[in-house]
């Protein structure tokens, strides 16, 4: 063989490998938090018997998952579900999902019911995760993913839970910043890991962890490799690496009856085929002295103040007005209401317009019966990473929620188990 043939052949490898490359990582898929037709609406995921608490299953533990979603339909569907194995990055593992489901891979949902007496028709879909048809085999991330008509490319929502096996144990500490050249507005998050049921051969590779502020994935920080190594015990402390905006409590609202005004409601009123709830006008934080309250971190619990037996089918939808007045208008970006009741998004479904003749940004949302917390955000065009400070303000001695996540895989392993998760609240020391 010639140097001309061998140069084409080389040619040819080089274009075969990097295609096959880039058809592995195409078929990839990415798992998030969404939600594809907007009539669907209170999306929610928890343990059973604790609406607050994170979605977060043990495995082989006796207590599950519930799913909670409205269809604002007259008409029952026919939705499926399935769940899809993840690595730490919420890409799909390289499992067949008979590896790590025991049960049926599709599944119908059963668990519904008609909204009784309410100004807003909806159909009330529950699902519990483990159950007899379909129970996770493996710890790690996990995307429930619900889709119509058998039809797995009809993607309906798709929701993220976790299923860990305790095999390490976390010490957390959240103290203000060491390091802050930010006036005293920061939070770290310090932390050990002790891991007496694993044998770890290089730390640094085998273990991932993740931190999260109040749930939220778009600031997380990940890939924090130990500051200290010792025998079955990994230290985690950095004054910089570490570190969240403490930013500020949750503003919040009542909504759990439209007889009278709730909580920083201004008014109610009907108008027909809706009611309409208009927030009292808020105000920019960012210039004012921090103002403790008690808050539930950015979620929200639906629950009616009226004579009702069952919230899930009881609670009526209303539009929810919001307005913050600004001095002007923020270019280059979007302004948009945050928090679960967004699902921790800040999309074009919860961006706020500008108002010329009032002064100030308006979003009007439709929501259920129920008792929420939300702030305001701003996220600059093409950012990932939605910033509270500029609007809420920032202070060191807010309360925050904090989720501290352990992932392990070892060489011989295909998935990234989740081995360890705990939550740590900055009012705590």
């Amino acid at each position: 063989m010639n140097r001309k043939s061998i140069l084409f052949f080389t040619i040819l490898l080089i274009f075969f490998t990097l295609s096959s490359g880039a058809s592995t990582k195409a078929e990839k898929f990415y798992y998030q938090n969404a939600i594809y037709h907007e009539e669907i609406k209170t999306v929610q995921l928890y343990r059973v018997g604790s609406e607050l608490s994170n979605p977060e299953y043990v495995l082989g533990s006796d207590v599950a998952l519930v799913l909670k979603f409205d269809d604002l339909a007259e008409d029952t569907k026919n939705y499926s579900y399935t769940i899809i194995h993840c690595d730490a990055d919420w890409n799909e593992t390289y499992l067949q999902q008979s590896e790590y489901i025991d049960g049926i891979q599709d599944n119908q949902i059963t668990d519904f019911a008609v909204s009784k007496n309410t100004t807003v028709k909806f159909v009330n879909y529950q699902l519990q995760i483990p159950n007899e048809d379909c129970n996770p085999k493996l710890s790690g991330n996990y995307a429930l993913v619900v889709f119509e008509d058998n039809d797995r490319n009809n993607l309906v929502l798709i929701q993220r839970f976790y299923v860990v096996e305790q095999l390490v144990s976390i010490e957390p500490l959240v103290k203000k910043a060491t390091f802050d050249p930010f006036n005293g507005a920061n939070q770290e998050v310090d932390f050990k890991i002790f891991h007496e049921k694993l044998r770890l051969l290089n730390p640094r590779d085998e273990i991932k962890v993740v931190l999260m502020q109040n749930r939220r994935w778009d600031s997380a920080i990940r890939n924090l490799k130990p500051s200290n190594i010792q025998d079955k015990i990994l230290s985690y402390d950095y004054s910089k690496e570490n570190v969240f905006p403490g930013g500020n409590e949750f503003r919040f609202f009542d909504i759990r009856t439209a007889r009278h005004n709730g909580e920083n409601v201004g008014e109610i009123k009907f108008v027909r085929p809706y009611f309409h709830a208009a927030l009292i006008p808020d105000e920019l934080r960012s210039n004012k002295t921090y103002n403790p309250y008690q808050e539930m971190n950015g979620n929200y619990i639906i629950e009616s103040q009226d004579r009702v037996s069952d919230y899930d089918t009881e609670c009526d939808y209303e539009f929810v007005h919001f307005f913050l007045p600004l001095p002007s208008q923020l270019l280059g970006g979007s302004v948009n209401v945050f928090g679960a009741l967004t699902g921790w998004n800040a999309n074009k479904t919860n961006g706020m317009k500008w108002n010329y003749e009032r002064g100030g940004y308006e979003l009007a949302l439709l929501l259920k019966q129920g008792y929420y917390n939300y702030q305001y955000v701003y996220v600059a065009d093409g950012a990932k990473k939605a910033d509270a400070e500029n609007i809420e303000g920032s202070f060191f001695i807010t309360e925050n929620e904090y989720q501290i996540l352990v992932y392990y895989r070892d060489q011989a392993s295909r998935y990234d188990r989740l081995v360890g998760f705990v939550i740590a609240n900055s009012a705590v020391k």
